[in-house]
């Protein structure tokens, strides 16, 4: 940054910004339209009647829900806040919302082809995804438990599940509503997804500004430059890289592939922890969850990827691994 003159300076700013915004803006389209579908489409009552009563066994069916909605991290959050207000559980909407932008076909493609050349694909596959798996479904239930406690006073008001309106039940008798035309679901399916696509466009602006600003003081070189000298420090680096990139999980494995010093448990919380914890998304989580809850789920999240990442890395050294691939034409 120090070398920069101003014009260069703004210049690269523009074109980070730039591209961040781009990158995502397809997303969140594709999020607030299927969002907007889902809530003209999909009855009230359908989305808890495929769902286990036990807790557990319901978070794991919610984080792999990517599998049938595949959405990067971007468009999730509109879908997601559909998905509570329709009745969903909010330890599953948590564990969708996590490991859906991970544990889904395109992302899980896209990571193995990144990796393909380095002859680890298969190893960073997995281990993205059954980190994520394991980030989402725990981070899911520490959220359970605060709900037990709060309810729905961890979510704000755009978020609320709707409750069934009183005077429904004293009107026994009453005719049902009149069939909607075709014209008149997709002028709602409109309205709902303009709505989203505002709402949640605004956060991810300022989200760009910040995650543009802050590339422009802190290189990536240095990151992988502070891997080879201090390996243990590598982890929390790759997730503070991932936390301030902002880069979208069907595009995040070519970042971390480019890290070819890196070890692999400091890819693992770079491709894990950013579609999870980024700027972007912090300040898109203000539009669904109260303060308490954020900080419930950041906390849980950089924990947690911390640790299994840190075991990952004692594993890899344990066994005389070096971690660290040899990329091969």
């Amino acid at each position: 940054m120090s070398q920069l003159t101003p014009e260069e300076a703004v210049s690269l700013f523009l074109i980070k910004f730039l591209a961040i915004l781009w990158e995502a803006m397809p997303f969140i389209v594709l999020g607030a339209v299927l969002a907007g579908i889902l809530e003209e489409f999909l009855p009230q009552q359908a989305i808890t009647r495929f769902l286990p009563k036990q807790v557990v066994p319901a978070v794991m069916i919610g984080a792999l829900l990517g599998l049938l909605f595949p959405m990067c991290e971007c468009g999730i959050l509109v879908v997601m806040r559909r998905l509570l207000r329709k009745g969903l559980p909010l330890s599953c909407c948590i564990a969708y919302m996590l490991a859906g932008p991970i544990i889904n076909v395109v992302v899980i493609f896209s990571t193995w082809a990144a990796f393909k050349n380095h002859n680890i694909e298969t190893e960073m596959v997995g281990l993205r995804v059954g980190l994520a798996f394991l980030v989402a479904c725990l981070t899911a239930l520490i959220v359970h438990l605060q709900y037990l406690k709060h309810g729905n006073a961890l979510l704000t008001s755009v978020a609320m599940p709707r409750e069934a309106a009183p005077a429904a039940d004293d009107t026994e008798g009453a005719p049902a509503p009149a069939k909607r035309t075709l014209g008149q679901r997709l002028s709602n399916i409109s309205a709902t997804s303009m709505h989203d696509f505002v709402d949640i466009t605004l956060f991810l602006t300022l989200g760009a500004v910040l995650a543009a600003t802050a590339k422009l003081f802190l290189p990536s070189s240095e990151v992988e430059a502070l891997s080879r000298d201090h390996p243990f420090l590598a982890v929390p680096a790759m997730m503070g890289l991932a936390f301030l990139m902002c880069l979208c999980s069907e595009a995040d494995a070519f970042v971390a592939a480019s890290f070819t010093n890196m070890h692999i448990s400091a890819k693992t919380a770079f491709l894990v922890l950013g579609p999870m914890l980024d700027i972007k998304l912090v300040l898109m989580y203000t539009r669904v969850f109260r303060r308490r809850l954020i900080v419930t789920i950041a906390s849980s999240v950089v924990a947690l990827v911390f640790v299994f990442c840190i075991l990952v890395h004692l594993v890899y050294q344990w066994q005389g691994w070096t971690g660290v691939p040899v990329r091969t034409l």
